[in-house]
C-alpha cells in the first residue's frame, strides 16, 4: 500500500513561524507518515529539521519542491542540482517534483514541447542518481494541441519525467480521473489525495438576482465559481475506487492536499481527511 502522506503547502504559514521540526511534530500526532515540501525555502536548517522528524517521529520526505530555472518552488536545478541530490540523500527522499510548467508553455504545442525537452536532461540526471522528477499537474494539462493533451506531449518528450496526479485537478479539466490512471499507469508516482465539491448556491446572490441587482452575466460568474477544494470524503470523489486504482498505475504516496481552506484551520482540514481515510482503510 501506499504511504499516507501530507502536502506541506497547507502548512507553510506554521512552519514559517515556528519551523520545521515542530509541524512534523504535529503530523505525526495527525497520524501521517509523510511530508511533501512545497513552497517553503530549502534553507539548509529546514533540511537538517526534516532528517531530525524523521529520526524522532517517524516522519518520512516523501518528495521535495524542484523547478529548472531560478524563481521557482524549491531548488532551481540550473544552479542547485547538486544541492538537490545531497538534499534527497540526506533526508532519504526518491522524489523531486515539478508544481507547473511556465505559464507560456501551455499556449502552444511547440511551446510545450520545448519545455519538456528542457527538462527532459535533469531528469535524466536525477535517474541516474537514484531520483525520480515527476510532474504536478492542474486542469490546464488536459489541453489538446492536435489532439494531443499536455500530458501526452511530456510524456512523449520527457520520457524520464513521471508524474504526480492531482486527482481534483484533473476531475477539474475534464477527464474521469479512474480513466487518467488507466492511460498512464506506470507513470503515476506521487498521487494529490483532494476532494472536489460544489459550494451552495449564495442566498445572497440569488435575492439580488431576483429582485434586479444583479444582471445574468454576473450571477452566472457567481454560478461558475461554485467549485471548491474540499476534506477529503467531503466532496464528489469516488476515494474507495480511485485510490486502489491509483496503486495499480504505480502510486508510491499519497499526498492530502487542500488549496483552500476557507477560513478554516488547516490542522482541522487536515484531521478530517485523515480520518475518513483511515475509515476507508487506510
Amino acid at each position: 500500500m501506499p504511504v499516507l502522506g501530507l502536502q506541506l503547502m497547507m502548512l507553510k504559514d506554521q512552519i514559517n513561524e515556528k519551523g520545521m521540526y515542530e509541524v512534523l511534530r504535529q503530523v505525526r500526532e495527525l497520524d501521517i507518515d509523510a511530508v511533501e515540501v512545497s513552497q517553503v525555502e530549502m534553507t539548509d536548517e529546514l533540511i537538517d529539521d526534516l532528517v531530525r522528524g524523521k529520526e524522532d517521529f517517524g516522519v518520512e520526505t516523501a518528495s521535495m519542491s524542484a523547478s529548472i530555472a531560478p524563481g521557482g518552488n524549491g531548488f532551481a536545478l540550473e544552479t542547485e542540482f547538486d544541492r538537490a541530490v545531497e538534499a534527497c540523500r540526506k533526508t532519504g527522499s526518491r522524489f523531486l517534483r515539478i508544481g507547473m510548467m511556465p505559464f507560456g508553455a501551455m499556449t502552444s504545442k511547440e511551446a510545450c514541447e520545448e519545455w519538456a525537452a528542457s527538462v527532459e536532461p535533469y531528469a535524466a540526471r536525477l535517474k541516474e542518481e537514484g531520483i525520480t522528477l515527476c510532474y504536478h499537474n492542474h486542469h490546464v494539462d488536459l489541453i489538446q494541441f492536435d489532439g494531443e493533451r499536455i500530458f501526452d506531449i511530456v510524456r512523449r518528450v520527457a520520457p524520464s519525467l513521471l508524474f504526480e496526479v492531482d486527482l481534483h485537478w484533473v476531475q477539474r479539466g475534464g477527464m474521469a480521473p479512474l480513466d487518467m490512471l488507466e492511460a498512464y499507469a506506470g507513470a503515476c508516482k506521487l498521487i494529490h489525495v483532494k476532494d472536489f465539491r460544489i459550494a451552495p448556491m449564495p442566498a445572497d446572490a440569488v435575492k439580488r438576482f431576483e429582485a434586479g441587482e444583479m444582471d445574468m452575466k454576473e450571477f452566472y460568474g457567481t454560478f461558475l465559481s461554485l467549485s471548491q477544494f474540499a476534506e477529503v470524503g467531503q466532496g464528489n470523489m469516488n476515494w474507495p475506487a480511485l485510490l486502489p486504482a491509483a496503486e495499480k498505475a504505480g502510486a508510491e504516496y499519497f499526498l492530502i492536499e487542500q488549496d483552500d481552506t476557507y477560513g478554516r484551520d488547516p490542522i482541522d482540514c487536515i484531521r478530517e481527511s485523515r480520518e475518513y481515510l483511515k475509515s476507508i482503510g487506510y
